[in-house]
């Protein structure tokens, strides 16, 4: 069964912060209940360089953040915002359950905005199961000491949701959800099992061989159900795996909102124009509503 190919496309964030957004994509609206993939990166920050996320809301879903490079400020409205919030840093996963409503904002830490950095990472939304959808909102840091790693071949896994080869991250989903960091040995081959019944992966630096298909840097490919999958590694790559459950109903994505009903966006939209969704301390800027039409 020959592999499907997302390769994505461009998107500019504001102030010429660029992204790689895979999904949602024409092809694929989803992986699992992964519905949303963004990689930043590596991208040199210069001082003063505007690519601050100013506060913006988000329901139904929960974002996964992780640095390969960097540091982001993350603060929000349920108080990770004194006095600095919440550094996000490599190798660590940030977990943010929007649930009913949460104001968040994502800034390049005080301690590094006078110096040259890079910042290079992937930001994910998981839609949150029927059930969970108007869970209650949290903010959940897993430092990279506390991620387990194992070493399998010519490969290195870190395992970052979910389970995998023999390891279980500590951090919590609302479903079977498996999110792994592999770096490949050039020459290696990983046998990749069916560790979800929707899997994926990403190049994220250098192009492989999946079940002797080639895939090039930068691609996500959706692998084939209730089998093993063969990578080979010609060079030194890392590749990011993703997958889970099937979604337990369609999802609407709307600008920074996700929910299995147009009405619960309409009114989460509504909720934002009127700045009922909640404030950040200390912040006060925001991002507005977008001018695209709601769903209908």
């Amino acid at each position: 069964m020959s592999l499907q190919h997302i390769a994505g496309h461009a998107k500019d964030l504001g102030g010429g912060f660029m992204v790689r957004r895979l999904l949602p994509d024409a092809k694929r609206r989803a992986v699992g209940p992964f519905v949303f993939f963004d990689h930043f990166g590596p991208v040199t920050v210069e001082p003063g360089a505007g690519h601050d996320v100013r506060p913006h809301p988000h329901i139904g879903l929960a974002t996964v953040t992780y640095l390969f490079e960097g540091a982001i400020q993350h603060r929000d409205n349920l108080g990770h915002s004194d006095p600095s919030g919440q550094t996000i840093a490599p190798g660590a996963i940030n977990w943010m359950t929007a649930g009913r409503g949460i104001v968040h904002s994502e800034r390049r830490p005080d301690e590094l905005r006078q110096t040259t950095s890079v910042n290079h990472g992937i930001q994910l939304w998981v839609a949150l199961p029927q059930a969970h959808e108007e869970t209650e909102p949290s903010f959940v840091h897993t430092p990279a000491s506390a991620i387990p790693e194992v070493a399998t071949g010519g490969a290195q896994v870190r395992v970052l949701v979910g389970s995998a080869f023999g390891q279980t991250s500590p951090v919590q989903a609302f479903a079977n959800t498996v999110y792994l960091d592999v770096q490949l040995d050039a020459g290696a081959v990983l046998e990749l099992p069916p560790l979800a019944e929707e899997l994926a992966l990403y190049t994220v630096d250098a192009g492989v061989q999946v079940n002797g298909e080639a895939v090039p840097d930068h691609r996500l490919v959706v692998l084939p159900p209730g089998a093993a999958s063969r990578i080979e590694a010609p060079t030194a790559a890392r590749l990011m795996v993703l997958g889970g459950d099937a979604l337990d109903a369609p999802r609407f994505v709307w600008w920074n909102f996700v929910s299995s009903r147009k009405e619960r966006i309409v009114q989460a939209a509504q909720d934002w124009e009127a700045q009922r969704m909640g404030q950040i301390a200390g912040e006060t800027e925001f991002i507005p509503l977008p001018k695209q039409p709601l769903p209908g």
